[in-house]
Parts: C-alpha cells; structure tokens; sequence
C-alpha cells in the first residue's frame, strides 16, 4: 500500500489540529504533519509532501517556494476568497462541507488552474490573482505604490495597474475596503497592520 505525507503549515494551531484528523480520516494512508512556521517546513522539507496545506497569510509571505509546489500547494482560506492559478479551501465552513470540497479538489486532479466557479454565487466570485493578493496584503499594511513596485521587484506602473484591478474587482470605493477585504479573508491579521 502506497504511504503519503502530507504537510498542513499554519500558525494557527487549533486550525492546524482540526484539519489533521479529517485528512487522516480521507487518506488514511497519509502520515499528516502539522507545521507552525515556514521554517519548520523549511527545515523538514526533502520533497517527500505529496499536498501543502497552506495557512493563506504563509502563503504569500513566502509565495516563491510555493509557487514553485503549485501542483502540490492548496492555501487554507477563510471564505469563498479565490485566486488565479491556486486551488483554495474554506476552512470557515462546517466539517461536513469542508470534506466535500477537500474531495472536489480531489476530482479536480489539484490544477494549477483557477478553481471551478461552478455552484458560487456571482457577488462571491472574486478571484485576484496570486500577484494582486501580494499588493492588496501590502497595500493593507501602510505600503504605497513605489514601495511596493521596490518589494516587489516590479515596476511603479504595475504596481498601480493592479492597484487598480484589485479596485475594480472588489468594487473597492477606497483603501480601507482592501483593508477590509484582506482582513475578512484571513490574509493579514488586524494586528499586523
């Protein structure tokens, strides 16, 4: 019998311990660690994790080393928050809903593509992409646009250029319903900013 391990990496603990046994329980041959910082999975990781479950706040702190597991990463979020290119869970949902979508990610073969829309309601379906996650989480925390083109490593023109799709997607009228918005879906916490 094949044996799986799968990594959850989430600082929150308790979300961490609730996720483990219903994996456990949907493939019982995968041996699930829990991780509570980045560089704990750093330092464990030799490429033997079949899945990242990823807290979304982790994610985009550190979204190079897992854009680079994209067929393997799933980013935890709280809400029908969605993004380009990255599957996503809900984990603000009942346990049995949270089974349900964790085996619909499982028939969708985890793509690297977008999430299926299908079943959402159309005012729920906002998908930034990973880029504008990263700008709407700097944006919240104080940054103007050239500090983060510098962070980055993009120009101040694309820099404004998402800015202004993020606006447009989220029907923000100003800084503070991205604030509201990143905070809502678990991607800073309020203490951060």
């Amino acid at each position: 019998m094949p044996h799986f391990e799968i990594a959850i990496v989430d600082s929150n603990i308790l979300a961490a311990l609730g996720l483990q046994p219903i994996l456990s329980d949907l493939i019982p041959v995968a041996d699930v660690h829990i991780f509570v910082s980045f560089d704990e999975l750093q330092a464990a990781d030799q490429g033997q994790f079949v899945h990242y479950f990823v807290a979304s706040r982790l994610y985009f702190e550190h979204a190079a080393y897992f854009r680079e597991q994209s067929r393997r990463a799933i980013v935890l979020v709280n809400g029908d928050l969605q993004i380009s290119g990255v599957p996503t869970l809900n984990v603000c949902q009942t346990e049995q809903a949270l089974v349900k979508s964790l085996l619909a990610v499982h028939r969708q073969g985890h793509p690297a593509g977008p999430p299926s829309p299908m079943g959402r309601r159309e005012e729920k379906n906002i998908s930034l992409s990973a880029r504008e996650v990263e700008v709407a989480i700097l944006l919240a925390k104080g940054h103007i646009n050239k500090e983060i083109a510098d962070r980055l490593n993009i120009s101040l023109t694309t820099a404004i250029t998402h800015r202004k799709n993020i606006m447009e997607k989220l029907r923000a009228r100003s800084l503070a319903d991205i604030i509201l918005y990143v905070v809502m879906n678990g991607l800073v916490d309020v203490g951060e900013l």
